[in-house]
């Protein structure tokens, strides 16, 4: 018995120690306010986790009411993600009594180059412009890894490989839409960060900001432009009712073109949607106001 007691001992001296391994941060559980926005994100998650989005398909973000397993959502987020209140006002108070965790606005990061209305309002639209885009992408990189130290890594390098994405989104985008010379009018004035990203004009729109309705004046204003004869093309904005558009246009060198859709409301969710609305915003722009031949 003491020759065994003794080789187990030497045993148990010679073995090698074994500890329980550190534990590792959960990933952050990730809302974001729009679908642009949750595509981003999506980006820099990659296949750590997807994130939520709280306006739905066709909503109004301006203007939109939560369901009460959209606040339960809120209630268990660790990070809140949106563009901010001069997009959704709502969400302000919604995210403080939601009692969650952090709260990201995008637009007020002050990388972020921020373009004002005619009534001095900040414009919210910045994700149309693929390089404010790609400082977001970066911002959101930060804020996860400052939660999630275990996976910094991997958030900055999808953030670094959707940056490059986001550079060659647009040069396509400026390929695109290089043949366009001539202004174009919108529905909604929400393009203020796309057209100089890519070369465009904007001569009008109906709705000159988000919380604006066209007075009667504006639009003989509107109707006068594209009469003119330099503007070629009207692109009524995507959900909302096209007669008003095509009764600006009707009479006038003007063309109707496809409805715009800036704030993704008909785009399949997920990662992949940013570059499509990207893309589809370009094409349907040249499609009407490129030259013909």
């Amino acid at each position: 018995m003491p020759r065994l007691l003794s080789l187990l001992s030497a045993a148990l001296l010679t073995a090698p120690f074994l500890t329980a391994a550190p534990a590792r941060a959960e990933v952050p559980k990730v809302v974001t306010d729009v679908a642009p926005v949750q595509s981003l994100a999506a980006l820099v998650l990659g296949d750590l986790g997807t994130p939520g989005v709280l306006v739905g398909n066709g909503s109004d973000p301006h203007d939109y009411q939560l369901r009460p397993s959209q606040m339960g959502a809120l209630s268990g987020a660790d990070l809140v993600i949106w563009v901010g209140p001069e997009l959704t006002p709502w969400l302000s108070t919604v995210v403080a009594d939601a009692g969650g965790g952090d709260s990201l606005p995008l637009l007020s990061n002050q990388a972020t180059p921020v373009r004002r209305f005619a009534d001095g309002t900040p414009d919210p639209h910045a994700w149309l412009d693929p390089d404010i885009a790609a400082i977001w992408t970066g911002v959101i990189a930060e804020a996860l890894a400052a939660r999630d130290p275990d996976h910094a890594a991997t958030y900055r390098a999808n953030a670094a490989v959707a940056q490059a994405r986001l550079k060659a989104l647009t040069a396509e985008g400026q390929a695109i839409l290089a043949p366009v010379k001539a202004p174009i009018a919108v529905g909604h004035d929400a393009f203020g960060y796309f057209a100089p990203r890519f070369g465009l004009t904007i001569s009008g729109a109906i709705a000159e900001g988000d919380a604006h309705a066209p007075g009667a004046a504006h639009l003989t204003e509107l109707r006068a432009e594209l009469g003119r004869g330099t503007t070629t093309c009207l692109f009524p904005e995507a959900g909302a009712d096209p007669r008003q558009a095509e009764q600006l246009v009707e009479g006038t060198p003007a063309r109707l073109g496809q409805p715009l859709d800036p704030e993704a409301l008909m785009i399949p969710r997920g990662a992949d949607l940013y570059a499509a609305l990207i893309r589809g915003l370009a094409a349907a722009i040249a499609d009407c106001a490129a030259p013909k031949g």
